[in-house]
């Protein structure tokens, strides 16, 4: 009595058994496929997480020195000495460096006046003028920081010193010493901020561009329509053709991570099994938008070009180069349905902070709602197509 209702399990369980190991044999035997999955994902880590990054090292910069003392050029020799900046050109005219800065050749112009020395020994606070290109605003911002912090630290060691007085622009002669401190990521590598993101892209493109296109590969080669006439079911061949990319896309999830955190130190503060549920969840969706795309393509080069459409929009909605809260008001409404911007809160919340499932709901409550909807349609737009 009780094996007949398990029969219909143990027949959908037997069938999808045998599709998973047709898929892996096509998979293992496709070299193609195999560079795809692994060592293209592999090359594009390595590269990525280190052009991918908005620090900007060796900014070239030209000096304007009407002091010519040894406080001055004490300060050149810092700016001089740090990595983010290059000499292009010393003691030059007022009028030289504007040139060269108009002409993009420099990005900031330092210029220290004349009494900058009798400044410093004096009562007088001493002052200097930086000149940064705003032609792109971030980087402004960032090579501005850059100056701001090379000049306070000479200053803080003039004053350690004795004997002098050193005021940057702002101090204002204030007794308030102010410290900061990065929290998460203290010395502000940009590739442990870059790295989570960059993986949760290379899973997401296995599980939805090698999915759409292995299954309108099915369908340009005609096998499609063979596996439909025979009596297969729609739910026995969703499952054997998504499970595979499922679980190859969670074996690049965990390749990626050990290749991160061998190579980019990328710290693992958090609960890995919560990082592999959270990315099985996520590739629900990302495999549904891979299904939902075998449906409206014909070809594979069709299924390449909608796939990066979706991606190519994701990318930049999902805040993985630019900040979310600097996009205007539409924007920020429009990131939060791209599924890719929460798994990669998820994901950097959970390796660089450490944050628990408290601080995890509402990215994790969002990529469940959307599993379920993007799943749900996709597989009705099949049975549409297909039925």
């Amino acid at each position: 009595v009780m094996a007949r209702p398990l029969a219909p399990a143990r027949r959908w369980l037997r069938t999808v058994g045998f599709l998973l190991r047709k898929e892996f044999r096509q998979v293992r035997r496709d070299r193609v496929m195999l560079i795809q999955i692994f060592a293209i994902p592999l090359v594009q880590l390595l590269v990525l997480a280190n052009a991918a990054t908005f620090e900007i090292r060796d900014s070239r910069m030209s000096v304007v020195d009407a002091s010519r003392s040894e406080p001055s050029r004490e300060l050149v020799r810092r700016f001089a000495a740090s990595r983010y900046f290059s000499i292009d050109g010393a003691s030059v005219s007022d009028a030289a460096a504007d040139e060269a800065l108009l002409a993009g050749d420099v990005s900031l112009i330092l210029r220290i006046p004349a009494g900058f020395e009798a400044d410093l020994v004096g009562d007088r606070p001493a002052s200097v003028q930086v000149v940064v290109s705003a032609e792109d605003g971030a980087a402004a911002g960032i090579v501005a920081g850059y100056a701001r912090e090379i000049i306070a630290d000479f200053g803080a060691g003039l004053a350690a010193s004795g004997g002098v007085r050193f005021a940057t622009l702002g101090a204002g002669g204030s007794p308030i010493e102010i410290r900061s401190r990065g929290w998460y990521n203290e010395f502000l590598d940009y590739q442990q901020h870059m790295v989570p993101g960059i993986l949760v892209v290379l899973v997401t493109i296995i599980g939805t561009l090698l999915t759409s296109m292995n299954i309108v590969r099915e369908k340009e080669l005609g096998t499609l329509e063979q596996l439909n006439a025979t009596p297969l079911r729609r739910s026995e061949f969703i499952a054997g053709k998504l499970l595979p990319f499922w679980i190859l896309a969670l074996l690049e999830l965990a390749f990626g991570l050990i290749v991160a955190r061998l190579v980019f130190d990328l710290p693992i503060r958090g609960s890995l099994l919560l990082l592999f549920a959270a990315g099985g969840l996520y590739l629900v969706v990302a495999l549904g938008i891979g299904l939902w795309i075998s449906t409206v393509a014909d070809t594979q080069q069709q299924a390449m070009f909608i796939t990066y459409f979706f991606l190519m929009v994701s990318l930049f909605m999902s805040g993985l180069f630019t900040p979310i809260a600097s996009m205007p008001g539409w924007g920020r409404v429009m990131a939060e349905l791209v599924p890719l911007k929460h798994f990669i809160e998820l994901a950097r919340a959970l390796l660089i902070k450490g944050a628990g499932l408290e601080a995890l709901a509402v990215p994790l409550a969002a990529l469940a709602v959307m599993a379920l909807v993007v799943f749900t349609v996709s597989v009705r737009q099949y049975s549409k197509v297909r039925g």
